[in-house]
């Protein structure tokens, strides 16, 4: 069974920066792209970066381009993002998956999760 856990989330002034990790076990972690979303309240969950699954492209959606940074330690089993330059409007929950396509624009899960998704960071930035 695949579990995520995702971490680093906290509150931030704006022009802050945080630094989001998620642990991944029980999958072949290297083999994947993966991907970080998030979720505001009242809204759909999004996609906003992902990697492919030996770190040579990553893709951003253009909200964050040019302030979030998306990594991976595959011998971890780890990924990462550096958020930079915070604004109010990334106040959501964050999440991590493994991806069925890595593209521009499109973030799909994978279906090893069967729908499933972690608990989630919590990332608050104010004004």
């Amino acid at each position: 069974q695949v579990q995520v856990v995702e971490s680093g989330g906290g509150s931030v002034q704006a022009g802050g920066s945080l630094n989001l990790a998620c642990r991944v076990s029980g999958l072949g972690f290297g083999y994947y792209a993966m991907g970080w979303f998030r979720q505001a309240p009242g809204k759909e969950r999004e996609g906003i970066s992902c990697i492919f699954s030996d770190g040579t492209t990553t893709y951003y959606t253009d909200s964050v381009k040019g302030r979030f940074t998306i990594s991976r330690d595959n011998a971890a089993d780890t990924l990462y993002l550096q958020m930079t330059s915070l604004k109010p409007e990334d106040t959501a929950m964050y999440y991590c998956s493994a991806l069925a396509l890595c593209a521009d624009n499109r973030y799909d899960p994978s279906p090893v999760h069967r729908g499933n998704w972690g608990q989630g960071t919590q990332v608050t930035v104010s004004s």
